[in-house]
């Protein structure tokens, strides 16, 4: 992970690059707005508290990078991400989802991050403590309880006990090293393990909203005693369970829940996709029926992206500093269909262009998670090594550029469903049909012949996900 402060909007742009072919508008607004949150946390006056940050509308096709760019950004700056889909949202009074929830997805993201480094920090010590379970369960210290001693042999019988506990301690430091290089992981034992704990609660949930239930699941849990459990495992699944409970032990949730709450705070991105589904059409007249709800989910979203303050679990969290970057594909509305105070909300409008056969070639080459590098690691897992022509993946482009045009749009996604196509035979002819340390090469000619089928019959929805 990149130090945020040294991350000029140039180095984000070119973060976003190795991932993401094209969109350089959508990349450079998305590279100013997080770098503006860096400069926003250096400004010394209370000038810091006004600055809000610009939230951005992505307009394009499915398929075209949207959520990519926003999750990409996301791991850029190590920040607390969430997606959420504005068609599952209803408005209030309604039964589902309640716009409120994405705010509380993002803190438990938040709390995760923050647990994360935490346990980083405590590792060490974790991991000694571990090691020291794992011990007793295998080699039980010797009591250090001092015999009765008679004057006629109590010095013999003091020193035959020393030695014992320096045998012992001699044979721990021992297995303490097969512990660490994994010579003993397969052994047995048995430890004590925190049980789950059931909440009980799904049939009292009555009129209470999803708030409130979880914090009655949470204060019930809490006043409920902790149970372990015996379990005999292995010696690395131990090494696994205790980690996790040991590291929790060392740290502080109070601090955790502390730090969480500001990363959102400062640091949050909500991306919201299909925010076109709430948007009224433009074509259809009145305002009855389905679009009285979707403006209510717009009225709704409207306090969060404005700035609220929403009850969570680990505490009350402010939204007016969360980054929101909302998208849709707008085919059937457009942007002035959402209500005005929610468009003055998303100042920054990008529209993203659609994918052309250079962008798919691009796209299967040059990405550090390109599709082509995916299918390579997956059969080099069995010792084969596959290679593509240049030509042959100049055809995969024209391929999925063509079938978009004929059947429908859903941008570099098409890529997935040519690329199994293409290798399926393949994949199951692994390791039978082709052994091990054998080389498969995707030609031009493999190509057509292989998705001659898929490209000339214009009744595609056998093959089209």
């Amino acid at each position: 992970m990149i130090d945020q402060k040294f991350l000029t909007p140039r180095q984000i742009v070119a973060e976003l690059d190795k991932y993401i072919i094209g969109q350089n508008e959508a990349k450079k607004n998305v590279a100013i707005a997080l770098r503006n949150r860096w400069r926003r946390m250096h400004v010394k006056s209370d000038m810091q508290r006004e600055i809000v940050p610009n939230n951005i509308l992505m307009i394009g096709a499915t398929g075209v990078g949207k959520t990519e760019i926003a999750r990409r950004l996301a791991k850029i700056a190590d920040a607390p991400f969430t997606k959420v889909e504005a068609s599952k949202f209803t408005e209030v009074g309604y039964v589902g989802r309640d716009v409120e929830s994405m705010v509380r997805d993002l803190v438990e993201q938040s709390v995760k991050l923050v647990k994360q480094t935490k346990k980083a920090e405590v590792k060490v010590k974790a991991e000694q403590a571990v090691e020291d379970i794992i011990l007793d369960a295998l080699i039980p210290p010797v009591r250090n309880s001092r015999p009765s001693v008679t004057q006629s042999n109590g010095e013999i019988e003091e020193a035959e006990k020393m030695s014992d506990a320096e045998l012992n301690e001699r044979t721990r430091e021992r297995f303490r090293e097969k512990i660490r290089s994994g010579e003993i992981d397969d052994r047995k034992i048995e430890i004590s393990v925190q049980a789950a704990q059931g909440n009980g609660l799904g049939m009292i949930g009555g009129g209470m909203d999803e708030a409130s239930m979880i914090n009655l699941q949470d204060m019930l849990q809490n006043m409920m005693p902790k149970r372990s459990k015996k379990r005999k495992v292995t010696i690395e699944e131990a090494k696994k369970l205790l980690l996790e409970e040991e590291s929790s032990k060392l740290i502080d949730m109070d601090e955790v829940k502390d730090e969480a709450i500001k990363k959102a705070e400062n640091t949050g991105i909500i991306f919201i996709d299909e925010v076109d589904k709430i948007a009224g059409s433009s074509k259809k007249g009145g305002g009855s029926g389905p679009d009285v709800s979707r403006e209510g989910v717009q009225r709704d979203l409207l306090p969060i992206v404005e700035g609220s303050a929403v009850n969570t679990k680990y505490g009350v969290i402010n939204t007016d500093h969360i980054l929101f970057i909302a998208a849709g594909a707008f085919h059937v509305s457009k942007p002035s269909d959402l209500i005005p105070e929610l468009q003055g909300r998303f100042p920054i409008r990008v529209e993203l262009n659609s994918l052309t056969q250079e962008h798919f070639y691009q796209i299967l080459k040059e990405p550090k998670n390109a599709l082509t590098k995916q299918y390579m690691a997956l059969i080099g897992s069995e010792d084969v090594s596959l290679e593509y022509t240049d030509e042959a993946l100049q055809e995969i482009a024209r391929i999925a550029f063509h079938i978009n045009e004929e059947v429908e749009n859903i941008g570099a996604r098409r890529l997935h469903t040519v690329m199994s196509r293409l290798l399926n035979d393949i994949l199951f002819d692994i390791p039978e049909q082709i052994p091990p340390n054998a080389k498969v090469v995707v030609t031009k000619e493999m190509v057509q012949e292989r998705l001659d089928g898929l490209v000339q019959n214009k009744d595609l929805s056998e093959f089209i996900l």
